[in-house]
């Protein structure tokens, strides 16, 4: 069973997936897996200094150059997704056959619907909380703005949309252990529905 994690920017996604992990459900981080491919050496680093020069160094991509490059600029982001999907999928292929003994795995896929819709998975299970909640958790990275939190919200599908969409919603706006409990009970359920 193929599990779609997802949920907007500040929503407690990573948190809730390290959650699924540590109940041994085998979790597969697109996040992650594009920072490797823009990480030091990364397979992708010298493709996308070729289209947007000056946006890597010996660290691989800088995304502090790079955002800027693609942000608000649909054909520039549109070039960079070209070159970063099928590359995630590969990573995604060979991760589901190192996995395939597994009941159930979970793909954390921060743009599920808005990108790849969730045709590929079984259930899709939604990392949500309050707007207050979100923004101040967002607001409280390093480097983040206003209007960058507003430009990435913007790119994202709105989270009342994504919680209609979902067959689980987890809602992070309380404490850990709240939320722990939520994806124990989800779990439980989708093993139940494997029965």
């Amino acid at each position: 069973m193929i599990i779609g994690l997802t949920g907007s920017i500040g929503m407690g996604k990573s948190t809730v997936a390290q959650m699924f992990a540590d109940e041994g459900v085998p979790v597969f981080d697109a996040d992650a897996a594009v920072h490797i491919l823009q990480g030091p050496g990364g397979a992708l680093v010298k493709e996308i200094e070729a289209l947007f020069p000056g946006t890597t160094d010996e660290n691989g991509v800088d995304r502090q150059k790079l955002g800027p490059a693609v942000l608000g600029n649909p054909d520039a982001l549109k070039k960079l997704e070209a070159l970063i999907h099928p590359a995630v999928g590969a990573m995604r292929s060979e991760f589901l056959e190192q996995h395939s003994s597994a009941p159930m795995i979970l793909f954390d896929i921060p743009l599920l619907f808005e990108k790849t819709g969730a045709g590929g998975v079984d259930h899709v299970v939604v990392v949500s909380a309050g707007e207050e909640e979100q923004r101040t958790r967002v607001l409280q990275r390093p480097g983040m703005t206003g209007g960058k939190f507003e430009n990435i919200k913007s790119l994202q599908m709105p989270d009342h949309e994504k919680r209609k969409r979902a067959d689980f919603v987890i809602d992070t706006s309380q404490p850990l252990e709240e939320t722990r409990k939520q994806v124990k009970n989800t779990i439980e359920k989708l093993k139940a529905s494997l029965a």
